[in-house]
């Protein structure tokens, strides 16, 4: 009963749930562009608009939140280890700079690379379950039964199916992620880093743009992610690897292929990550003022 008061007393406790509250809010805001994406990274055609009125016709407005509730509940605590272990990294990584002081820009990016490449580990089976269900044609199979198919048929080996892939898509992203964030921040209002005092949309636009430049940098990355985790028992073979998968979907369709559906995800990252960083700074200043009070 004890613990939660002590754990939100230190500054750890307030970034850890100040960041699952921007965890909630970036998915809320996001998912349906989220399932367009994924639709449009493994269809011929890949367009959002078509995709979208086949959704809409065939399973209603409910059938873009399909699967949220695996990241939902993932997300929540994902989100919070991510800002936690990035809060903690960046402030390690800061050796040139004095207590009072925020991290430096290079401290963030390093912060935010390692940050990324340990989150991959949380967030690899997550998205491998959340990408089965946005892909399946029926509605009858909830995150737990899809989950529990994928160990019993293809065992752990299964579950982490694109770990290595999403490693190397995340570990650099997370480092433009949060460097663009500070960086932004304080174009848009100088010496907010220090003092903590920007507004609202400041927040909104430095994480939305924080958001779309990660996502252009590992978009293709994201695309082979989704061909490979996308692969169920049946149609497993058709890659070997993600050079395999690389060499085929160029072949088959074209460079073009790996940008498929960047549109929709940079629309996507920038209303998900405005929201994610404005949750969190909120909930962050909510928490240290209720502190000093």
């Amino acid at each position: 009963m004890d613990f939660w008061p002590e754990f939100l007393a230190t500054s750890w406790g307030k970034e850890f749930v100040a960041g699952g509250f921007g965890g909630i809010a970036g998915i809320v805001s996001g998912y349906p562009l989220d399932t367009l994406r994924i639709r449009q990274q493994r269809s011929i055609s890949g367009s959002a608009f078509k995709i979208f009125r086949d959704i809409i016709a065939n399973h209603g407005p409910a059938g873009l939140y399909r699967g949220m509730a695996a990241p939902l509940a993932s997300v929540t605590f994902q989100n919070a280890a991510v800002f936690q272990i990035y809060a903690v990294l960046s402030r390690a990584f800061n050796f040139s700079q004095s207590n009072g002081d925020p991290p430096s820009y290079k401290a963030v990016a390093f912060g935010g690379f390692v940050t990324g490449a340990l989150q991959s580990f949380i967030l690899s089976p997550v998205e491998l379950v959340k990408i089965r269900l946005q892909l399946q044609s029926s509605s009858n199979q909830g995150p737990v039964s899809v989950a529990k198919r994928i160990c019993k048929t293809e065992g752990l080996r299964g579950i982490y199916r694109g770990l290595t892939i999403t490693m190397l898509r995340d570990a650099p992203a997370h480092g433009i992620y949060f460097w663009t964030y500070e960086f932004m921040r304080e174009q848009f209002h100088p010496g907010c880093r220090k003092t903590g005092q920007e507004s609202v949309s400041t927040m909104l636009f430095a994480g939305g743009l924080a958001g779309v430049g990660s996502w252009v940098v590992c978009y293709p990355l994201d695309v082979l992610k989704t061909r490979i985790q996308g692969e169920t028992q049946s149609s497993s073979g058709k890659y070997n690897g993600i050079v395999d998968c690389l060499g085929k979907s160029v072949r088959e369709e074209g460079y073009r292929v790996l940008w498929r559906g960047l549109g929709t995800a940079v629309a996507r990252a920038f209303v998900v990550n405005g929201s994610v960083f404005a949750a969190y700074e909120i909930t962050l200043r909510c928490l240290f003022s209720n502190q000093a009070l």
